[in-house]
This record gives structure tokens, C-alpha cells and sequence, in this order.
């Protein structure tokens, strides 16, 4: 292979056949690029793989931009140490370096007819062509690059490496490579992705950043990209829907199905803002969301109480004009997880505010059995003030009416309607519910129905609780006869 030795000289003809590679038709370039994966450090040392790279975007800007067609690429190739890979160049009238020309031209670049082919070479690659461009990591300031990283990740983690039919190249040998090759591909997208929105907050809708999101979750973007990113989504969740919000929690490690701290933290993002208060029209519309996010997430079995409460009482209680779509989604949590202890119970209820429960909420309320009595007797209780306040309110409108003093609830009070379920000394509980139905309203009338049905779960549950220490005292007794007697079914409570 040398000149001494023969005048077709190996190294000098490949050197030859290089010169020409602009003229290569866009399918060779990628190609050629993938079979540099197989050895890809030489190739890189060589400066065989930068020119391609420079090949492959002269053909991009040709195609984009006819007035670039006569773009001619020039090797300066050298033998002497000095010499790098860099030190391609651009024939026009200034003398740039190429990291300079290549912004250019992917600046210049608006349509997307390549994204595809590219999705083809190894994350080595690609990476080589961003730093080549000279805007890898911080550096991204490139709206069609940033679009570009993101279909490549998106495509990566839909497919596997696969042929392709329109270039006809089978994949590389090997496994392929892993999600952790993808890190910093994918930190240059959410890179370029925050500097888009901070020149305009229209580049990327709601639903939009969500998908970024999802794609670069996969991948493990760091700590400071992803916090970024998340701060973009909550200063605009009020555009959010409920499906935007359903993200997983599996490439998150949590035991939900759903990422369910991602949503507290873009709830506290959008609560605190930038240090200004939020408008109240978008605080009630974030407030809808999060019940109807809470009625999703309720179903799931393994979902924590401390999580569902998180969620819940993320909010201010202004966010919300009717606590309802709370308690609803507290009934359906409550099914899915019957496990749940007498005091785990009240202590989830502790998130409803029972002043802003409308009458057929605190109708239901008192009707579950799920929910604990001392809940139901609470929630009557604040029903009833509000009511009185109402009738006062009314009566103080009217001047023929007569003045009433509205009722604040003391510690007289309180000790009244906590005492409204007493122990009578002969089996039974009695409900005083006359103190707290008002004669005025034929709707305060259900809520003596409702203490009644109270009342009568209580004395129901003390007389099966009296009939199974009758049996367990008569198994003890006589093991052999209580085996033998039919087992007695324990009567239905509700």
C-alpha cells in the first residue's frame, strides 16, 4: 500500500473515491454511516465518519433549498498530526468552521422528510452529528433538531432496531444498543425543548410537552432536565386533561399504576406560580381536573391512602366550589380497598370539607357504610349550620321578618350534636334527631330519615356482635356439639 511498493496505491485510491462522496446518493450516505457502527472508533479517528456526516447534511440542504445545490464539500485531508477530523470545510464565500455551517444548514431544513431514514443509525451516531453541529446538551438551540431528537427517541422506544425496506440494509449484529446510550440525546432534546418555550410559550402545546414527557421518561433524562420540564407543564395545567395526566409509574419504579407524584408536583408548581397569584378562573378549572383525576386513580388496588390524600389536599379549598367529586372518588377508594382500618377511614375523610357537600352528597354520605358514623353525624351537623345561615341570611333580607341570631357552632354545640347517638342502658341507641330537622325545609326531613337508618345499622351491628359472643362462648363450652348445629347466617345490614 505504498507509492514505492505500487503506483495504485490502496490508502491513496480510497482517499480518491472519498472525495466524491457528495455525489453519493442519499441512500449510500446512510448506508455507509450504518456500517460504521461496526467500527465506529476507527471510523471516527479516520475522519471517515465526519464526512459523511457533512455529506449527509449537504444532501439535507440541497433537498430542502435548491439555491444550496452547488454546495461542494472539501477534504482537506492531512498527514501530519495536527490534522482532525474538524478541519472539514464548506466552499462559499466566507471560510466558517463547520460546526457553524452545519447549524446553518439544519436551520434551513423545514420539512422532515429525513427524520425518517435517520431513525436507522445507532445513538452513537446521532449523538456525533448533534455535537458536530456544536449544539449537544445546554447548547440545543435548534426548534427542527429538537423535533428531530424527539421522533428518534419516540421511534426508539416504540420499535426495535429493525430493516428497513426502502434502504435494504440489514440491522447490526448484537443486542442492540441499551436506554442508557439514549441519556444525553434525550437531555439535549428537553434542553431544546425549555429554550423554544422561553422565545415563545406557543411552540409547545400542554398535551405536547406530556408527550415529551412520556418519551423522555423512558430514558432516564437527569434531574435537572426533567425538573425543567415539569416546571413548564405546571405553570400551563390548566390546559391539561385528565388523559395528560394519566403518565405512568412503571419506568418511575412506583407501585401505582400511575405516576402519581408527578401530578403533586405539577400542582405545586402551578399553586406557587412565579410568585403571583393564580387567576381564580384557572384555579376552579385545575380543581375539576384533579377530582376527575382522583375518580381515575382511585380504582387502583395499590395505590397508597398517603398518595390519594397527597392529591387531594393539594389544592387550596378555594380551588373548588362543591367538594362532591371528592367524596366520590373517596367512595370508590373505599371499594377498592376494603383492607382499610376504622381509623384509616376517618382519616381519609378528614380531606372533605363538609360545608361545601351539597344535600345529596351528605344524603350518600350518611347512607355508606363505608364511611364511619362520627364522619356522617359531622357532615349533618355542618349541613344543618349552613342551613340555618341560609334561612337567617334570607330573613335578614325580608324587613317584615323576624331577626334571628345566626348560630356559630361552640363548644356547647359541638358537645350537643357529638352526643346526638347515646347509649340508653337497655340495648338500643337513641338519635336525637329533632334538634337538627327545621320545620321550614321539607328537604331537612331526609336527614331524620337518614339519622333513623343510622341508628338502626348500630342496634343491627350490636345484635350480631351480642349473637357471635353467644356462639364463640358456646363453642368454647361444647366444641362437639356447636360443630354439629347448621352455622346460623349473620343478618344484612344494609
Amino acid at each position: 500500500m505504498m507509492d514505492k511498493v505500487s503506483t495504485r496505491n490502496l490508502c491513496q485510491q480510497t482517499e480518491t473515491f472519498l472525495e466524491g462522496i457528495l455525489e453519493w446518493p442519499w441512500k449510500d450516505i446512510v448506508v455507509t454511516l450504518k456500517s460504521c457502527e461496526t467500527f465506529l472508533t476507527y471510523a471516527d479517528t479516520t475522519g471517515l465518519l465526519t464526512k459523511l456526516i457533512c455529506a449527509l447534511l449537504a444532501k439535507i440542504a440541497a433537498h430542502d433549498d435548491q439555491n444550496n445545490s452547488d454546495i461542494n464539500l472539501q477534504i482537506a485531508s492531512s498527514s501530519s498530526s495536527s490534522s482532525s477530523p474538524e478541519t472539514i470545510r464548506f466552499s462559499s464565500s466566507s471560510a466558517r468552521t463547520t460546526p457553524e455551517l452545519m447549524k446553518q444548514v439544519v436551520a434551513k431544513s423545514s420539512k422532515s422528510w429525513w427524520f425518517y431514514d435517520l431513525t436507522l443509525l445507532s445513538p452513537s451516531i446521532i449523538e456525533k452529528i448533534v455535537k458536530g453541529l456544536g449544539t449537544f446538551g445546554l447548547e440545543n438551540n435548534s426548534i427542527v433538531l429538537t423535533r428531530f431528537l424527539l421522533h428518534y427517541l419516540n421511534t426508539a422506544c416504540q420499535t426495535p432496531q429493525s430493516n428497513r425496506l426502502d434502504l435494504q440494509y440489514p440491522p447490526s449484529p448484537g443486542p442492540g444498543p441499551s436506554k442508557v446510550e439514549y441519556g444525553g440525546i434525550a437531555d439535549t432534546a428537553v434542553y431544546g425543548v425549555i429554550e423554544a418555550c422561553k422565545s415563545s410559550m406557543s411552540a409547545f402545546s400542554c398535551r405536547g410537552l406530556f408527550r415529551v414527557l412520556r418519551i423522555v421518561s423512558t430514558f432516564g433524562p437527569s434531574k435537572e432536565c426533567r425538573l425543567g420540564l415539569e416546571t413548564l407543564i405546571g405553570r400551563m395545567l390548566d390546559q391539561a386533561t385528565v388523559d395528560d395526566l394519566l403518565v405512568s409509574g412503571l419506568f418511575r419504579g412506583q407501585q401505582g399504576v400511575y405516576d402519581v407524584n408527578l401530578v403533586v408536583r405539577l400542582i405545586r408548581v402551578f399553586v406557587n406560580g412565579d410568585g403571583s397569584s393564580t387567576p381564580h378562573d384557572k384555579m376552579k378549572k385545575v380543581g375539576r381536573l384533579v377530582d376527575k383525576y382522583l375518580r381515575e386513580i382511585a380504582p387502583d388496588q395499590n395505590l397508597k391512602m398517603s398518595r390519594f390524600l397527597g392529591v387531594a389536599g393539594s389544592l387550596p379549598d378555594s380551588a373548588r366550589d362543591s367538594f362532591d367529586g371528592v367524596y366520590r372518588a373517596i367512595d370508590i377508594f373505599l371499594k377498592s380497598h376494603p383492607s382499610l382500618s376504622f381509623e384509616e377511614r376517618s382519616r381519609l375523610c378528614r380531606c372533605l370539607n363538609y360545608e361545601k357537600l351539597s344535600l345529596e352528597a351528605c344524603k350518600d354520605l350518611t347512607k355508606n357504610p363505608k364511611i364511619p358514623p362520627r364522619i356522617a353525624v359531622q357532615a349533618l351537623m355542618c349541613q344543618h349550620q349552613e342551613q340555618q345561615q341560609q334561612n337567617s341570611t334570607e330573613d335578614s333580607c325580608c324587613p317584615m321578618a323576624k331577626e334571628s341570631p345566626v348560630q356559630t357552632p361552640n363548644s356547647s354545640t359541638m358537645s350537643k350534636y357529638t352526643q346526638l347517638m347515646v347509649y340508653n342502658g337497655g340495648g338500643n341507641y337513641v338519635i336525637d334527631a329533632e334538634s337538627m330537622i327545621p320545620a321550614k325545609e321539607e328537604e331537612e326531613e331526609d336527614m331524620k330519615v337518614n339519622l333513623q337508618e343510622m341508628q338502626w345499622r348500630v342496634v343491627e351491628l350490636e345484635k350480631v356482635c351480642k349473637q357471635m359472643k353467644g356462639q364463640m362462648s358456646k363453642m368454647v363450652r361444647h366444641p362437639s356439639s356447636s360443630a354439629s348445629t347448621p352455622n346460623r347466617a349473620l343478618p344484612r345490614l344494609c
